[in-house]
């Protein structure tokens, strides 16, 4: 098809897209799930806000499978680097991730209330724990993750823990995570619900569009003054997969260094402001659709700012910055980039396609009443 340098470009944009769709889907369901404890104060509340999400969650899942079968094919040594390094907050994410299938699957085998609440918790675990853990990793890979590669055998050493990955900025990013999709998710649930849960949510929308805002705004002013950022300055664009063939430097401030460059990049961060802007006047004239709009806007505008303020880094190396894993250093071979941008320009489209036709039919049924659920005990979670 193209020239390797333009095929690396094409697979950071497809795991780029793989990450985004994740949000864009995933994302309110995770955001559901977070709220749920707080926002339904009787059981019959809790159930609408579950059986809001309850025909999607499982397969929206499968954004996260794909994004990491995406980092596996297109960026091995990442993959392998990144799941190592970070084997503690993986296992985290997985585990918590199991108690949403039998929280869905569970809650409503028993009448119970004790019974209820348990797994109502549950559900918040698998949902809050994933979202925050993956804004601390990205927070991480923004101030450099502790690695290295011995010069012989090419082995990763990495000389952290899970405990150091808990810093300031690092939680920062976790708290811009956790609002975003907190957003994401009470837009979807005032758009596909009615009565007292649908007030509810336009309030947490409101309120945490303000939240995100500030986070957002502070982990920029931070990433410009205050957190050393990674500049390459030479690299062996020609040979995969060596991460030692880099001359990088580290400055604070050096995140910036591509808006100067590419000023039309500083459109991403706008998206998430203008996002968050138009969520809120959105709820407050009562139009929902153009509210979920902007919630939209702000997962893609937030995970655009993180990549386009790393590029060309992917994961940078804070003790050997030499040794930091590039999308020119750490691809897979041209013939599997060639092979994996056919499957996702063939793919991409049908999954779109069918995911369209899905949600167009299931929407059709209007919003979700308490009403339904009194009437229809045994069908709903």
């Amino acid at each position: 098809m193209f020239d390797l340098e333009t095929m690396q470009v094409i697979g950071w944009l497809i795991v780029g897209l793989t990450l985004t769709l994740f949000a864009l889907t995933s994302g309110f369901d995770s955001g559901v799930g977070i709220l749920l404890p707080f926002i339904g104060k009787s059981d019959d509340e809790r159930r609408l806000a579950l059986n809001v999400i309850g025909p999607t969650w499982d397969g929206n899942q499968v954004w996260l499978i794909t994004a990491g079968g995406a980092i596996f094919a297109i960026w091995p040594t990442v993959y392998a680097t990144a799941f190592s390094g970070f084997y503690v907050a993986m296992l985290l994410v997985l585990w918590s991730l199991f108690l949403r299938p039998v929280g869905f699957e569970y809650r409503s085998k028993l009448t119970s209330q004790k019974w209820r609440n348990n797994w109502d918790i549950g559900i918040f675990i698998a949902s809050f724990v994933p979202i925050v853990v993956m804004g601390v990793a990205f927070g991480n890979l923004l101030l450099g993750a502790p690695f290295h590669y011995d010069a012989i055998f090419l082995r990763m050493e990495y000389t952290g823990s899970f405990l150091q990955l808990l810093t300031p900025f690092a939680l920062l990013c976790g708290v811009v995570s956790l609002c975003m999709i907190i957003v994401h998710g009470a837009a979807y649930l005032s758009w596909r619900s009615v009565g007292v849960v649908k007030i509810r949510a336009q309030k947490a929308l409101c309120l945490f569009s303000v939240f995100y805002i500030i986070a957002f705004a502070l982990a920029g002013m931070l990433i410009a003054y205050k957190v050393p950022g990674y500049i390459l300055g030479t690299a062996n664009t020609a040979s995969i997969s060596d991460p030692l063939a880099n001359e990088v430097t580290r400055q604070v401030g050096a995140w910036m260094m591509n808006y100067h460059v590419y000023p039309w990049m500083v459109v991403a961060p706008v998206l998430g402001f203008l996002g968050a802007l138009l969520a809120i006047v959105s709820t407050r004239l009562n139009r929902i659709i153009t509210a979920f709009i902007g919630s939209c806007c702000i997962q893609i505008g937030t995970i655009l700012t993180a990549g386009l303020s790393l590029f060309p880094f992917i994961m940078p190396s804070s003790v050997e910055p030499n040794h930091s894993l590039t999308v020119w250093n750490s691809s897979t071979t041209l013939h599997s980039l060639n092979l994996i941008t056919l499957i996702a320009v063939i793919m991409v489209p049908v999954i779109f396609i069918y995911t369209a036709f899905v949600y167009r039919r299931m929407w059709q049924n209007g919003p979700l009443k308490e009403s339904d659920i009194q009437r229809d005990r045994h069908i709903f979670y």
